[in-house]
């Protein structure tokens, strides 16, 4: 179930749980992320796999989630033979932190919207009609 916002603003956050916030990550992407962002180079598949301890697709899951929501970068590798193979790498912490402010101003925007209607559908009933008066019943 969702937090409300009060809760939400109550907790401690860190700067790893904004991921969470705005892209839903689940613990294998925080794990799958932090290892992009700890190794010295991109990762293939196979090695994040390795390293989490789990198959080839499950790791895989996890890189396409955290492509998908533009934190993680595939670039494709060649090798002599003409063939190639991808590797991982974390997207430019500038551009998550702008993609994030961008989602975060849009939610704000649709909000203060939310808000607004509230306020003018409520304000309607009042000036209707005294709603916590009862019936006339003659």
């Amino acid at each position: 179930m969702v937090d409300s916002m009060a809760e939400m603003l109550g907790r401690d956050l860190e700067c790893e749980s904004l991921l969470d916030c705005f892209h839903g990550l689940n613990d294998l992407d925080r794990r799958v992320f932090r290892l992009l962002v700890d190794a010295d180079e991109p990762l293939t598949v196979d090695e994040l796999a390795d390293e989490i301890d789990r198959e080839r697709t499950t790791a895989y899951r996890s890189l396409k989630r955290l492509q998908e929501a533009g934190i993680v970068e595939k670039d494709q590798r060649s090798f002599e033979s003409g063939s190639y193979y991808h590797v991982f790498s974390p997207a430019d912490p500038d551009e998550i932190a702008d993609d994030m402010q961008r989602l975060l101003n849009d939610w704000y925007a649709m909000m203060g919207q939310l808000i607004a209607e509230f306020r003018e559908k409520y304000d309607e009933v009042e000036t209707d009609g005294d709603p916590a008066a009862p019936p006339d019943h003659e």
